[in-house]
């Protein structure tokens, strides 16, 4: 069973723990969960195993967290205020965080504004597109939104929007609640903010990641930069492959 944090505004944070060792904040990508994220691909497993003690949280509107469907509970800098919530609730004044697409925006917003809270930051599914402003523009959240709601799923015509219906559609997930979620997503962190983050940070990403775009032009825009290319993985399957757990083990046992 979880443990639970209150965000500011009440909403209940699920998380669970496990392990021994310097700790890993994990923070799942958008419309997936803690156990679907990180448990269901090996990854509570092979941090442990490496000596790492974890936390693995739910982001409102997803798993066993709250999911209110106004708007305005949204936003990356909430959501990165609600991974303080639950590093408070699980006793970390500081830890190491990899975030995960939706979760690693998150991380770098939580990397902007509390520095001293992150040691290290790993940032998978997340790349140059980041810096395009491909999926966090406002009418690209605003179409993405449309596909989880719409009635007529055979007139999805993006394929990224479909990849995001189908997730969705998956049991146990609110679809209003993710399209709020969407529709309130920040815009990016500009390059001069970028540059100016002091921790080192890992990009990580899928060789055929046309949703995150290559990790290099990203890495480089930071102080502090290493990128890492996943060989014939995607979006959708570079989580769960051993090489991306792998190369962000060694980041953060350097």
């Amino acid at each position: 069973m979880p443990e639970f944090a209150i965000a500011s505004d009440g909403i209940k944070l699920a998380f669970e723990r496990m392990g021994e060792g310097p700790a890993i904040v994990l923070v799942h990508g958008f419309g997936s969960s803690r156990s679907q994220n990180w448990k269901s691909t090996g990854w509570y497993g092979g941090l442990t195993q490496a000596g790492f003690s974890i936390v693995a949280m739910d982001c409102r509107g997803h798993g066993d967290s709250g999911k209110p469907h106004d708007v305005s509970a949204y936003g990356h800098d909430r959501m990165a205020e609600d991974v303080l919530a639950v590093m408070d609730a699980a006793g970390l004044g500081q830890a190491l965080v990899c975030g995960y697409s939706m979760g690693g925006f998150i991380g770098l917003r939580l990397l902007d504004t509390h520095p001293e809270r992150i040691t290290r930051l790993a940032l998978a599914g997340v790349g140059a597109h980041y810096l395009e402003d491909r999926i966090t523009a406002p009418e690209a959240r605003a179409s993405l939104a449309d596909a989880l709601l719409t009635d007529d799923k055979d007139g999805i015509s993006d394929p990224r929007a479909r990849m995001f219906r189908a997730f969705a559609d998956q049991p146990g997930k609110d679809r209003f609640a993710l399209a709020a979620c969407m529709r309130a997503m920040s815009p990016r962190l500009p390059p001069a903010t970028l540059a100016a983050l002091k921790r080192p940070i890992l990009v990580v990403c899928g060789e055929l990641d046309d949703t995150a775009g290559r990790p290099e032009p990203l890495a480089a825009a930071f102080a502090d930069g290493k990128a890492v290319i996943i060989p014939n993985r995607d979006h959708m399957s570079a989580v769960g492959d051993r090489h991306t757990r792998q190369a962000v083990t060694d980041f953060f046992g350097a």
